[in-house]
């Protein structure tokens, strides 16, 4: 029997001690049942300590990754009230491992989303607007060598994310061309388009609806979804500013240093 409990627990002490090895004993690297149900109890244990369930995180959307990581589907992690990053706000590195940013475009649902035949047309009918955005990936399992059981079971190394203040409607936007650079202190390292990010980034939205529907766990009305990365992630280091723009949606960005008191 799979100790799921223990390894569960594993990736939440983590957090404060410091990240572990990968889980190859307990998942098989291609284990995504198992480690969606690693992923679930921590999401339960966190929920019942007060945490608020405010989205989800599309990963794995660049095939080049999934590829990397023998895969041939994204994964997703949830979002909580206390990953949120001010727009133009710090992060304290003292709270991330082994961060990574990337940039996302981000929808913001106005009606919830119930539907295991979801389509971008279904998913776009349902979005109150779409926003620029940063996702500060970080991950659990030392060096970044994760397979995708391993991923997934961490939350979709997940750690914080940045919403850009200029939210926009859908209709006008070119969420397939529209293109994306992003800054660190003020040099380009990253680029990349809405097509990189599973070929649409409502493509990678309506996959999330149909995943999260058959499980009987839709997403409802005020969700924020990442709808996944744009082009590479690029690790930071502290004192890091990171801006991220988006043709149509305007930008995002945070400092990566310590609050000042």
């Amino acid at each position: 029997m799979h100790d799921y409990t223990h390894s569960a627990a594993a990736l939440r002490a983590a957090y404060q001690t410091g990240a572990i090895a990968p889980l190859r004993g307990v998942l098989d690297p291609a284990d995504a049942s198992g480690a969606y149900v690693v992923q679930a109890i921590n999401t339960r244990f966190w929920s019942d300590a007060g945490r608020r369930i405010v989205g989800r995180k599309v990963g794995l959307t660049a095939r080049a990754v999934q590829i990397q990581l023998g895969v041939d589907q994204p994964d997703f992690g949830v979002l909580f009230d206390d990953m949120i990053v001010a727009n133009g706000g710090r992060l304290d590195p003292s709270r991330t491992l082994q961060p990574k940013a990337e940039a996302e475009i981000a929808i913001v649902l106005a009606t919830d989303l119930d539907d295991v035949n979801a389509t971008p047309e279904t998913v776009a009918a349902a979005v109150k607007h779409a926003v620029a955005a940063i996702e500060i990936v970080d991950s659990r399992i030392a060096d970044w060598k994760i397979t995708f059981a391993d991923t997934v079971a961490d939350n979709g190394s997940s750690g914080f994310y940045v919403l850009g203040d200029t939210p926009k409607p859908l209709d006008g936007l070119d969420l397939y061309t529209c293109g994306m650079v992003m800054e660190i202190n003020g040099a380009i390292v990253s680029l990349g388009a809405g097509a990189a990010c599973l070929g649409h980034p409502l493509e990678a939205a309506a996959w999330l609806v149909r995943t999260l529907s058959a499980a009987g766990d839709p997403l409802r009305a005020g969700d924020v979804v990442l709808t996944g990365a744009l082009g590479p992630m690029v690790a930071l280091t502290p004192g890091d500013r990171v801006e991220a723009k988006i043709g149509g949606l305007g930008s995002a960005s945070f400092h990566f240093e310590k609050d000042v008191a």
